[in-house]
C-alpha cells in the first residue's frame, strides 16, 4: 500500500519524476504509485502540476499584484459568490478568504501597473458588494510556493579610504 501523504508530498516538490522513481523512494511497487496517482486525480486531490519560473530573468515588465477586497457578503451564498466572479478571470492566479481586516485576496498577474489597475478599477471595484479594495504590488520574490530564488549578491557600496 501506498502512502498517499508521504506520495503528495515528493510530487509537489518535484513533479516531473516517474512512478517509476517514486516507487525506489516509497519501496513500492510502480504499478501501485501510478494507481494511487490516478485514484488522487479522479478524487481531484491532485488538481494540476505546474512549472514554478522566474520571470525577473525572462521577462522583467511581469508585475504581481496582491488585492484585498473588502466585500459584503450574498445572502445564502456568502463570500462564495464574488469570489466565483472573480477566480473567472485568467490573470487572476488565485483567490483565498481571508481572516482580519479583508475578506478576500486576489493574487493578479499582468504586463504593467496600468494594466492592474484597470482591472481593479473596471472589474472588482464596480461589483456589487465590494466595499473596498487595496492593492501591493510584489516588488521582489525571495521565495515562492516554497522555492528560494536566487539573486545575485551585487555590492555596489563604494569603499572610502580614511
Amino acid at each position: 500500500m501506498v502512502d498517499h501523504i508521504e506520495l503528495l508530498h515528493i510530487i509537489e516538490k518535484n513533479a516531473r519524476l516517474t512512478p517509476d522513481e517514486i516507487a525506489v523512494m516509497l519501496g513500492a511497487d510502480a504499478a501501485e504509485v501510478k494507481a494511487e496517482i490516478d485514484r488522487l486525480t479522479e478524487e481531484k486531490i491532485i488538481l494540476g502540476y505546474t512549472t514554478q519560473i522566474n520571470w525577473e530573468k525572462t521577462y522583467p515588465d511581469h508585475v504581481t499584484a496582491m488585492i484585498e477586497v473588502r466585500v459584503t457578503p450574498v445572502r445564502n451564498q456568502g463570500f462564495d459568490h464574488l469570489s466565483e466572479i472573480l477566480s473567472q478571470y485568467d490573470k487572476v492566479t488565485a483567490c483565498y478568504l481571508m481572516s482580519g481586516g479583508f475578506d478576500l485576496m486576489l493574487i493578479y498577474e499582468d504586463d504593467n501597473l496600468k494594466d492592474i489597475a484597470s482591472f481593479v478599477y473596471n472589474k472588482v471595484a464596480p461589483l456589487e458588494g465590494v466595499l473596498s479594495t487595496a492593492t501591493h504590488f510584489i516588488l521582489k520574490k525571495y521565495k515562492d510556493n516554497g522555492i528560494r530564488f536566487d539573486h545575485e549578491k551585487n555590492d555596489d557600496r563604494q569603499a572610502i579610504v580614511l
